[in-house]
């Protein structure tokens, strides 16, 4: 009976911490401006419902600001999914995209012609973004509605477009326009580092982990 009970824990522990990680699973990326590093930096918090072709995601601006009068203010958050580039200037179509409320930040989505991404990132072609400023283009924008250092905006992206694609594409595909730069920048594009595990999901995993080395210990405790 025991050798059978074994047989049957052991799948269901399997299973138990596959659901806790894909349930809590989120892509956390930092992108790092491409000229001027840590005055142009936020973190990005990304997550895909296959189901649906949604994605939702919240970036924080984490500049460091050491120079007064400068804020690096995002004015611009625009996406390209692999491969990098399009034969149409506008890119991938059929998104839809809304920010939610915020009273620091004013974002207009557009899945039309975003213009050129500065910084040298001339082969980039954005498929959707949202921007600032009533000009739509992403190397524009006005500072005045932007995100500044230490706020927060969420955003939700839905199309078909998405299909075939991952969560860690999607949110790797991020390009971040920064405007009042610290001199001598003046502005910058961020792009992503490292993608890092999302706390919660370490947190649930070491739970599951844990129960389970718990209900070993008291199955051979039974024995004994």
């Amino acid at each position: 009976m025991r050798r059978y009970s074994r047989l049957f824990v052991y799948p269901v522990a399997a299973i138990m911490i596959a659901c806790v990680t894909s349930a809590a699973r989120a892509d956390i990326i930092d992108v790092v401006g491409t000229n001027s590093g840590e005055f142009s930096t936020a973190t990005v918090v990304g997550e895909f419902n296959s189901q649906t072709n949604t994605f939702t995601f919240t970036i924080t601006n984490t500049s460091a600001i050491t120079q007064p009068g400068s804020t690096s203010t995002i004015t611009g958050i625009g996406h390209d999914l692999p491969p990098l580039g399009n034969a149409s200037a506008s890119g991938l179509n059929g998104f839809t995209g809304t920010q939610a409320p915020s009273l620091s930040s004013d974002f207009d989505f557009s899945d039309a012609d975003l213009g050129n991404v500065p910084a040298g990132f001339n082969s980039v072609v954005l498929d959707f973004g949202f921007t600032t400023g009533p000009s739509g283009n992403f190397a524009g924008g006005s500072v005045n509605d932007g995100l500044l250092p230490g706020e927060s905006a969420s955003f939700t992206v839905s199309g078909a477009g998405f299909a075939g694609f991952t969560e860690e594409q999607i949110t790797n595909a991020i390009f971040v326009r920064f405007q009042n730069v610290p001199a001598p920048f003046g502005s910058d594009v961020a792009t992503p580092g490292t993608s890092v595990p999302e706390p919660a999901t370490i947190v649930l995993l070491g739970a599951a982990l844990a129960g389970v080395s718990g209900f070993a210990r008291r199955r051979i405790a039974t024995r004994k």
